[in-house]
């Protein structure tokens, strides 16, 4: 049988190996740091990129280019020509707009658009999101900008990956791109940006898209008014699709369309649409009643318009996979030839209904914020556009686009002299399409809370202690973790520190709701618990490492307990790494960012191991030697834990009850705490503790807690005595 001693020497040399790895990864990252080519100044700066390198960039997007004028001070352009004749213009997108990504800096893209409003090419000039630094790679950013190119300003753009298309089948004037999995806040940014600078410059430069002052609704104008009368004033619009209509147009019979509800030749009418303008009292209060009308007005935001849109009939205006919250594909709307960017609100799906008698309560009644940068007027004629993609089988389809257009009295409406259109924020359009996520995470918190406030009287039920926590641990997995993208890291630190030098915009913060609500709760208490809270309990690889160590005890690998003089020494090793890489942020943040590879969190929780083999190798490595050494990662290597263990040294409460007896001379916490955060002497080292509560259980367990357990015999042994 071999020995302790001869077990832990045939084990130094697979962690000497990972060691070792570990340096080697760190060594060759920075190189590649080192090595890898500007990508364009500080953001923030006004200092211009090298005109070689511009230059360079613009004759990729025009190849056929002669001449490329000098940048216009004024209009921020470069005019390029092919011989005599001027083509088109490039321009840097951080000269009109600059949006923040998810690392606090902006995406600053040299665009390039011809006289037209067509989208020539675009290129990264500068960028520092952690997803496409070194997770995904800066070649997925730009295989998602290489979607824009012969598409064109004015058309109505969808980012969304979980319907990706083709241009025809969302409609003519539609167009869904794919966006790129697990850099959503990354690409919207990236297509706002792009999307907004290059309307600004069609606007001011080409003399295109040009932007009216909105009229606006006179909130004071309001009579009571039935379904009928508003039918009869045209204050709804009403517009009919017929069977005859559709067959004309597809010069087929819509029999030929299986499971679409048209074979019952009896159904004349396929789409009977109405929709209305809401912003108006004389429309919004009689269509939707007084309360909900309040509640509407009460929630939007400075140049809003809500428009209501319901039908009837065998296809809907809605497509069968139609999420709250999301942008339909099978309506649009236009004014100007240009497509308004509209949402669903979800403005029902946390109250019922209360229309008035008068008004049809159909299934899809739904209402739609319209945004969008052409600018619509409520005055002017609006175009309704339904896109019907009918498919035969499998193989064979038709799809064909039907319009109707209507317009309001204008009497209904205010000309202002000026009026302002307020980009809206990524990050409430972030939130509103995240309700689940937030939702649910916000229970788990809670829940989370209570079991910390009980924890005296839950550890009397020891089994309801440990698979509580194991079912805690697998939410955190594959919920906060590989579904919710809810993995902190110590980039987040950097974002904090930057803010304290820059300047805090809580915008930044904002992006990602999930990590804000869990980095908000992390950092509240830290300062009631202690950094346990998280680190025990909703670190995604935490958990994914205790499951990993539970598998190994379940193979019967040999547990190591590493001496304690080495073990203070490892543990200061994180708080070296923490240190420095915060130092180094300030002096540059992309190299910071690189060498915060040495947290396994990207490749294991947010790419879940779809990455290059080296990347893999290295967090496969952790997980398994964790499966020997209990928690190694936490406890050696984690600069976010180091982090947070520096502001949880200020906790407020120490929950973790102690006897006079622990420690002196009772030694089962000490033993049985894997993590080591209970020394020789006692007492409970709270920078270390992941705050697991298996100590509490055994302060409460009689048949474990050896103090207890004297003091029953003493007791008992009295209690004879006396008797």
């Amino acid at each position: 049988m071999l020995s302790k001693k001869t077990i832990i020497n045939s084990l130094s040399r697979p962690i000497t190996f990972i060691a070792i790895f570990i340096i080697c990864l760190l060594t060759t990252n920075i190189a590649l740091a080192i090595e890898k080519p500007d990508t364009g100044t500080n953001p923030f700066s006004d200092t211009p990129i090298a005109n070689a390198k511009v230059e360079g960039l613009i004759k990729e997007i025009f190849p056929n280019a002669t001449r490329i004028d000098t940048k216009d001070p004024v209009q921020k352009v470069w005019p390029i020509y092919v011989a005599f004749q001027q083509v088109g213009y490039a321009f840097e997108s951080q000269d009109f707009i600059r949006i923040q990504g998810f690392a606090g800096d902006i995406i600053n893209l040299l665009i390039g658009i011809d006289n037209d409003g067509q989208i020539m090419g675009v290129r990264v000039l500068f960028q520092h999101e952690p997803i496409f630094l070194h997770g995904l790679g800066p070649i997925a950013l730009e295989n998602f900008l290489a979607q824009y190119p012969g598409h064109s300003v004015s058309e109505r753009i969808i980012v969304d990956s979980g319907r990706s298309r083709s241009t025809s089948s969302a409609g003519e004037g539609t167009v869904i791109f794919d966006g790129v999995t697990k850099a959503t806040v990354s690409v919207i940014a990236a297509n706002d940006t792009l999307l907004t600078a290059a309307l600004e410059v069609a606007r001011k430069v080409l003399g295109k898209f040009v932007q009216e002052t909105v009229s606006l609704p006179k909130m004071d104008l309001y009579e009571p008014l039935d379904w009928q009368q508003l039918l009869d004033k045209g204050l709804v619009g009403h517009w009919t699709v017929d069977r005859e209509q559709l067959e004309t147009v597809l010069d087929r019979e819509l029999t030929d369309y299986p499971n679409y509800g048209f074979e019952d030749l009896d159904v004349d009418i396929i789409s009977d649409v109405y929709y209305a303008y809401l912003n108006a009292p004389m429309i919004g209060k009689n269509l939707l009643g007084e309360k909900d009308y309040a509640r509407l007005i009460e929630s939007l935001k400075p140049g809003e318009h809500i428009m209501g849109v319901m039908s009837e009939g065998p296809y809907s205006y809605l497509e069968d996979d139609f999420r709250a919250g999301k942008i339909p594909t099978r309506m649009a709307f236009y004014q100007n030839e240009l497509p308004l960017l509209i949402r669903d609100m979800a403005f029902y799906r946390f109250f019922d209904k209360e229309l008035p008698e008068s008004t049809p309560d159909f299934d899809n009644f739904r209402l739609f914020i319209i945004k969008g940068n052409a600018g619509f007027d409520p005055s002017k004629e609006l175009t309704i556009q339904l896109n019907y993609d009918l498919r035969q089988n499998h193989l064979l389809g038709d799809n064909i686009n039907q319009s109707s257009a209507h317009k309001l009295p204008y009497e209904l409406f205010n000309k202002p002299v000026v009026v302002e259109e307020k980009r809206i924020p990524i990050w409430k359009r972030l939130w509103n399409s995240r309700v689940m996520e937030i939702g649910i995470t916000v229970f788990s918190l809670v829940l989370l809370t209570l079991i910390f406030i009980k924890q005296r009287s839950l550890s009397k039920h020891p089994k309801v202690i440990a698979y509580g926590r194991y079912a805690f641990m697998l939410f955190t997995v594959f919920f906060i973790g590989f579904y919710a993208q809810g993995q902190l890291s110590v980039v987040n630190i950097y974002t904090v520190l930057l803010s304290l030098r820059d300047g805090f915009k809580f915008d930044v913060f904002l992006l990602d709701p999930v990590l804000f609500i869990i980095w908000s709760y992390t950092f509240v208490t830290l300062f009631i618990w202690g950094r346990g809270v998280f680190c025990g309990w909703l670190c995604p690889f935490g958990a994914l490492q205790e499951i990993m160590a539970w598998f190994g005890k379940l193979l019967k690998f040999p547990q190591i307990r590493i001496k304690e003089p080495v073990h203070k020494v490892l543990q200061k090793l994180k708080y070296v790494i923490v240190a420095g890489l915060s130092a180094l942020c300030f002096y540059d943040l992309g190299l910071a960012q690189t060498l915060s590879e040495v947290e396994p969190f990207k490749t294991s929780i947010t790419l879940v191991f779809d990455r290059e083999w080296y990347f893999v190798a290295f967090a496969v490595g952790l997980l398994a030697i964790g499966m020997f050494i209990h928690k190694f990662y936490c406890r050696y290597v984690c600069p976010l834990g180091a982090g947070l263990s520096v502001l949880g040294r200020f906790h407020l409460f120490k929950w973790l009850d102690r006897r006079s007896d622990c420690g002196k001379p009772c030694q089962v916490c000490s033993v049985r705490c894997e993590i080591k955060a209970i020394p020789k002497a006692g007492n409970v080292d709270y920078n270390e503790c992941i705050q697991c509560l298996e100590c509490v259980v055994i302060y409460n367990d009689e048949t474990q807690c050896a103090p207890v357990m004297v003091a029953n015999k003493r007791a008992k042994k009295q209690f004879v005595e006396l008797k």
